[in-house]
């Protein structure tokens, strides 16, 4: 087995905090209640949202290009620690939909995957006045059916509006082109629209991060979560 390498929680961006000073707008999705997929609460209440800095520069750039063009970027999620991984499995909307957890899987299992490093941004875009674009489905919309063809989320999925193409597009052009100026590779997940990671080659070489191997102020699980699944979770190593 390959050794991991850890990751240097000062290696961590807050976006929430460098906000002000960005055009982009954070709203962390599972930090209330009322998202749309597990339509409970994941994170702590004030959890701000982290990003590996090869990522964070990106995603800043991108941000500042679409600003250019008249729209904003919104920042939903990134960095998703193990012990958030786990909360999730626990949620009723996940025991009520098991297929979720089937191959190929829409939930990663703790520890898998590119959010528990940092490395992956959920996002989407608004009009300067805050209206959200047509992307085609809600941020996080899940289908009954992964397969391209029947997953409206999927970027392989044709049966789109015309306007909900050109604003996917519009997202898509912008990430790439931020990727390419600070020359790191960028890998627009499939089957979500909204989601843009480090590839697998980059991002699995590196250990993912619980809330325990963070400093109090960037750990992501609210603290009264932590006794009732952290003793019970299997960590998932990446592929060798």
């Amino acid at each position: 087995m390959k050794t991991l390498h850890n990751i240097n929680p000062a290696d961590l961006v807050d976006m929430s905090a460098q906000e002000s000073a960005h055009p982009y707008r954070v709203e962390v999705a599972y930090a209330c209640d009322d998202n749309l997929l597990f339509g409970q609460q994941i994170y702590r209440s004030d959890a701000h949202l982290w990003l590996h800095q090869d990522l964070a520069d990106i995603v800043s750039k991108a941000a500042a290009d679409l600003n250019d063009q008249g729209y904003c970027l919104i920042l939903y999620d990134g960095l998703r620690t193990v012990d958030a991984q786990a909360a999730m499995l626990e949620t009723r909307a996940v025991k009520e939909n098991p297929h979720w957890l089937e191959e190929p899987r829409l939930l990663s299992p703790p520890g898998a995957g590119a959010h528990p490093r940092g490395m992956a941004i959920d996002c989407s875009l608004e009009t300067l006045e805050g209206r959200l674009l047509d992307m085609g489905t809600p941020f996080d919309y899940l289908s009954t059916d992964p397969a391209p063809e029947s997953n409206p989320a999927h970027r392989a999925y044709t049966d789109l509006t015309e306007e909900a193409r050109t604003n996917r597009k519009i997202l898509d052009t912008a990430m790439a082109k931020a990727a390419q100026e600070s020359g790191t590779p960028l890998w627009p997940l499939p089957q979500e629209w909204w989601d843009f990671r480090l590839p697998l080659e980059v991002s699995e070489t590196y250990a993912p991060l619980s809330d325990a191997d963070l400093p109090p102020e960037i750990r992501m699980v609210r603290y009264s979560q932590l006794s009732s699944f952290q003793r019970n979770t299997k960590l998932v190593k990446p592929r060798t």
